[in-house]
């Protein structure tokens, strides 16, 4: 048998020599969430007194990076997100122009950066290299398999924690520029405990899932709720952008068995990873889990093709005609598209599909609407109201696909908060709604 271990050897570099890679103007896209280049992002703006316009692509970043938190930075390096978390956030609320949002779908983000600004380099993360040479992006594959394949540089931080992955991960050695081997604990996220009201818009969800149906389930309270109240049903399966604790749960609960699933019966479908070390534990070298390529996994046709689809994403505001604000509070970017209207429209277009939004009908401890007249001035529609299917607060389910404006409106006041009833009604006649 072949020995691959010279190959890793020679192309073996410290963090510096690999950061010595980026020069003026290069642009780096990096992998995602749980999965970003650590090393990378942690010690670019070491570099900052001999480059300039370096750009970073990036999705769901969990780190305040120094390189796009400070003014000095301006020019230096500009943050590229896909996705903003809360250390993007910041910097764009304190004004700085060292990141950038790109609209996307997620099933199209890769593709179209490589077609539109193609990477000079492309720095990831992976599990240790087997006997054969392989290594495998570990939690990831929503973009990052298209950029291996892509970049005309690939480094690859080698990181003795990152989970070994079955399906479209796997990146031979020979595929491989550089390696820096560079451990660290993978990042979690804690298994959120939902509200009374999260139980609440999870109840009114969990009458619309029959036994046998295929699940994209998002993260947080509300989907977190919705896999409490789901353990009664019976083959389950999942087909989802993001593998989560709650997967599990169903799993062990015997709710998700994957046996009736139309496309790839018998797996978890997924892109990407991200929960504790227990979900960690329970993905690595499992080859019931296969984490594909974002542009199959949430390309809508694909998901389309799972009978009885449901999609259960959430939003922050909806407007009286159905109009889903997921991704902002009017000019002020919170997150991203990401693949909610990927699966919104996978789901609605299944043969008994439902593409399913949630939200709490109030924020700001209960002192506003979140289902308004119309959308602030300035925000981004996430979904469509031509795509809008169900929506679901803790008042109620309103089912919008195919009613006309004054069904919407009536249906979306139903479901609304009783305080705000009055006013929105007032509101909606005022601007001929209703």
């Amino acid at each position: 048998m072949f020995d691959w271990t010279s190959q890793y050897t020679k192309k073996q570099l410290s963090l510096q020599e690999g950061l010595e890679l980026i020069k003026p103007g290069t642009r780096v896209v990096t992998s995602m969430a749980c999965m970003e280049a650590r090393g990378l992002l942690e010690n670019l703006h070491t570099i900052a007194d001999r480059v300039a316009d370096v750009a970073v692509a990036t999705c769901l970043n969990l780190g305040d990076y120094e390189f796009f938190m400070k003014k000095d930075y301006e020019g230096l390096f500009v943050n590229e997100s896909w996705f903003h978390a809360a250390g993007a956030r910041k910097a764009v609320a304190e004004g700085l122009k060292t990141v950038t949002y790109i609209p996307n779908n997620l099933h199209a983000a890769g593709m179209d950066r490589i077609l539109a600004n193609r990477p000079d380099i492309f720095w990831g993360v992976a599990s240790p290299m087997d006997r054969n040479g392989y290594m495998t992006l570990s939690l990831s594959n929503v973009y990052e398999r298209d950029m291996v394949e892509s970049a005309p540089v690939v480094v690859l931080e080698v990181n003795q924690f990152a989970p070994r992955t079955h399906g479209d991960t796997q990146v031979h050695i020979s595929e491989v520029d550089y390696i820096i081997e560079n451990d660290f604990e993978i990042p979690e996220l804690p298994d959120s405990e939902p509200s009374e009201t999260e139980m609440q818009i999870a109840a009114h969800i969990s009458t619309l899932v029959e036994d046998g149906s295929t699940l994209q389930i998002g993260i947080g309270g509300i989907p977190n709720a919705v896999a409490k109240l789901m353990e009664n049903k019976r083959d389950l399966g999942i087909h989802t952008e993001m593998f989560t604790e709650s997967m599990i749960h169903l799993l062990e609960k015997g709710a998700v068995t994957n046996r009736k699933k139309t496309l790839w019966p018998g797996k978890f479908i997924a892109a990407f990873g991200f929960g504790t070390k227990k979900m960690y534990e329970f993905i690595d070298d499992n080859p019931g889990v296969f984490l594909l390529r974002g542009k199959y996994v949430n390309d809508p046709y694909v998901i389309s093709q799972n009978e009885k689809m449901i999609s259960i994403n959430t939003a922050i505001t909806i407007d009286l005609t159905g109009q889903v604000c997921s991704e902002a509070i009017g000019t002020r970017h919170y997150s991203g598209t990401g693949g909610q209207l990927d699966t919104h429209r996978g789901a609605s277009m299944s043969k008994d599909g439902k593409g399913i939004i949630a939200l709490r009908s109030t924020a700001k401890k209960g002192t506003v609407s979140t289902i308004l007249p119309v959308l602030p001035s300035g925000s981004p529609v996430t979904v469509p109201r031509q795509d809008v299917d169900y929506i679901v607060t803790e008042h109620g389910i309103a089912r919008l696909r195919g009613k006309n404006v004054f069904q919407r409106v009536e249906a979306l006041l139903s479901i609304s908060h009783p305080d705000f009833r009055k006013e929105l009604r007032s509101k909606a006649q005022d601007i001929g709604l209703i």
